[in-house]
């Protein structure tokens, strides 16, 4: 369905762009990703630019409202720079004067040439999936790189004029021990990076690690080994997998419940209480690209939402959205030490409980 007309006006917004093309597709990626529909490209950009200028208007967005924008996939390097132009032209006048623009990207495919261009039209941040340094670990995971590509790729990103680097990591496959975990976050930490991403490897329905549940081993001292590795450096958790000098805003303001157009096939956003789902073929899309399913979020969902997210992160939920029950239930795990207490916000102690202390306080 089209979506009517309404009369949003909101105040600021975080902009996700989905790249749903990679060079290959990795063993446990569950993402709306292809490796064979290159030569739609073009038509692709296209579209998706056409879907932008379309919300932009459909939403009343304000000049100078939209605080990040995010561009993942998918693999956004597998897109020539010059391809992006008409979309930062047409962002541009509603960006924030401090906006923070994140580009993913993969080893092998970020070029110098590429990096260049997209540093000229705005962007200011790069995050790299390096994933491990260890190519036994990469080829089980399905990367396309080598550990050197993933060492060349920061360098030449950091050459690049981009000082706000980050790198993804992933453990918990079978291959991983105290002493490899180690090593990957000293060669990570000696890289010019302000910000690193560990995410515990999970088996997701549809991918090839489906069915080989033996790829994963239990991950709670790995994570903790990864928690003191870094807390050594001075760097700060503000995520269950998220570390840095510096903090990506854009996760921040989804941790914060902030409203996010989401551009491109398959990227779903949330205007209000309504998350949009365009079409995830790329083929439909391009057909499409203003087409809408519509979920409207009851006020019990987001508060749902709230709690998990909040309790992730350094975000934390504030009491007033808690009926009494909730808030008695969180007034146990206080007492018990298990959160905290500043004003009328509440903090998790231990991210690694996070889920479990949310569903306590649910109910």
């Amino acid at each position: 369905m089209i979506i009517e007309k309404n009369a949003l006006n909101m105040d600021k917004y975080l902009l996700y762009i989905h790249i749903p093309f990679c060079d290959s597709k990795c063993h446990y990626c569950s993402f709306n990703s292809y490796v064979d529909k290159f030569e739609l490209k073009a038509a692709y950009m296209s579209a998706l630019h056409k879907q932008l200028l379309h919300d932009l208007k459909h939403y009343n967005i304000k000049l100078g409202s939209i605080e990040t924008i995010f561009i993942g996939g998918g693999t956004p390097t597998t897109v020539d720079f010059n391809l992006y132009e008409p979309i930062f032209e047409t962002v541009a006048p509603y960006l924030q004067k401090d906006a923070e623009i994140t580009s993913e990207g993969n080893p092998n495919s970020t070029s110098t040439e590429w990096l260049k261009g997209m540093k000229g039209l705005g962007v200011n941040r790069i995050s790299l999936g390096v994933q491990s340094f260890f190519n036994d670990k990469l080829k089980l995971l399905g990367r396309s790189h080598k550990s050197k590509d993933a060492i060349l790729a920061v360098e030449r990103a950091y050459s690049a004029g981009f000082k706000r680097l980050s790198i993804d990591l992933i453990y918990a496959t079978l291959l991983d021990t105290p002493k490899r975990i180690e090593s990957e976050l000293e060669q990570a930490l000696n890289l010019p990076i302000d910000h690193l991403s560990a995410y515990e490897l999970t088996i997701e329905e549809g991918t090839p690690f489906e069915n080989r549940p033996e790829v994963r081993k239990e991950s709670i001292e790995q994570a903790k080994i990864i928690y003191e590795k870094i807390f050594a450096t001075g760097w700060q958790q503000y995520e269950i997998s998220n570390f840095g000098k510096s903090f990506c805003r854009h996760n921040i303001g989804y941790w914060e419940y902030k409203q996010y157009m989401g551009i491109g096939s398959g990227a779903v956003g949330r205007i209000g209480n309504q998350r949009l789902y365009p079409h995830r073929e790329i083929e439909q899309y391009i057909k499409e690209p203003f087409f809408k399913n519509i979920e409207e979020l009851k006020s019990y969902e987001i508060i749902e939402e709230k709690v998990f997210l909040g309790l992730r992160s350094f975000v934390g939920i504030n009491a007033d959205i808690l009926n009494s029950s909730m808030k008695e239930r969180a007034d146990i795990l206080l007492k018990e030490g298990k959160l905290y207490k500043k004003d009328k916000q509440y903090f998790n102690t231990d991210y690694l409980l996070s889920d479990e202390i949310a569903l306590f306080i649910l109910g």
